[in-house]
């Protein structure tokens, strides 16, 4: 999807304290064989702050570098991949309450790891639609130290992070540009996150553990059609990418830095920097390995850090793409257009 005249307004963050992979051998937490396998640094845990409160201190942390009124947007998108508080209430009316109110359209987005470039996506679609829509407060926020998921042991080469991270997305201005942000999905690989498991009742309702890995390997062990379709996932990847190059009117040589998900060395190397034959040091892997894979709030965790940091510059683009259970593909580029006085 083409995104001219959306820009990029602030962006916040919140990332709680990390601890390493060696206390989470020592403690028997983390298999001490995966330390060199993945070689992962640790991970950001929360304790016990609510997701939803970790994503209004990242949204008050963006309306503040934004200057703009938190009165004002147009739309508020919640991503998340995890239980938020109590079932059946909405975690984005919390964000109304304590600081965007109640005049606006606000919804949750379940799409996994690929949550904030889905609300992109949809924000981008919704301010350009009406000529009088200005801005966006998008948010993603999870807490993983709960019953019933392991962050340790979460899913093949990861460990799950605590975080939250916000976006305003606005008709301008910005100190960055969203050139170009698109998905696609891979239906026949559906059943990769599910497993074997029954539709209904939903396991966790009947206090069953969340684990991936376990699903994952159910799936390749009977080498079901799931499993089969996730060969066909480099050549999609490929497809996705370029398209999202051509709506930005750049190759991928003009792609400064790339975000992948907080996964282990391999996964992103051969997955993603090897396939467009890059170096790692053009990666976010090094920031994302010492605080976890953060739900949704990856790409946009590695995009502050590189803004902040003055590693992504003006002028340059940055790439963030990311998989998440559908199985579903998506991909943003972002050019940065000036320093900002919060870097």
């Amino acid at each position: 999807m083409r995104t001219p005249g959306i820009f990029v307004g602030a962006l916040g963050t919140f990332t709680p304290p990390t601890v390493s992979v060696e206390w989470a051998v020592a403690n028997g937490h983390y298999p001490s064989e995966d330390v060199e396998m993945h070689e992962l640094g640790g991970t950001a845990i929360a304790g016990e702050i609510p997701p939803p409160e970790m994503a209004l201190r990242a949204a008050q942390q963006a309306v503040k570098r934004w200057g703009g009124s938190p009165l004002g947007f147009d739309l508020l998108l919640y991503a998340s991949t995890w239980h938020q508080g109590p079932d059946g209430w909405p975690p984005h009316s919390y964000l109304q309450r304590h600081l965007v109110g109640g005049d606006l359209l606000a919804l949750e987005i379940r799409q996994g790891c690929n949550g904030m470039m889905a609300a992109m996506e949809l924000a981008a679609g919704c301010l350009l639609a009406v000529p009088e829509r200005g801005s966006a407060l998008l948010v993603a926020a999870d807490n993983y130290g709960t019953p019933l998921i392991n962050r340790w042991r979460m899913g093949p080469g990861f460990i799950g992070g605590d975080a939250a991270s916000a976006v305003v997305l606005t008709k301008g201005p910005g100190f960055a540009r969203l050139r170009s942000v698109c998905s696609k999905t891979i239906p026949e690989a559906e059943a990769l996150h599910r497993g074997d498991e029954p539709l209904f009742p939903p396991s966790i309702t009947r206090g069953r553990p969340t684990d991936f890995s376990a699903r994952i390997g159910q799936q390749f062990a009977t080498q079901s059609p799931a499993a089969a379709a996730m060969a066909t996932m480099p050549e999609q990847l490929t497809a996705l990418v370029g398209q999202a190059l051509e709506e930005s009117g750049i190759q991928m040589g003009d792609i400064a830095r790339v975000a992948f998900m907080n996964y282990s060395r391999e996964v992103v190397e051969q997955r993603v920097m090897a396939a467009w034959d890059l170096p790692m040091e053009r990666s976010t892997w090094e920031f994302g390995r010492t605080i976890g894979h953060c739900g949704a709030s990856d790409h946009i965790l590695s995009f502050e850090h590189l803004v902040r940091t003055g590693e992504l510059k003006p002028g340059e683009h940055m790439l963030m793409l990311g998989t998440a259970p559908g199985l579903v593909l998506s991909c943003a580029i972002v050019q940065v257009l000036e320093r900002t006085a919060w870097a």
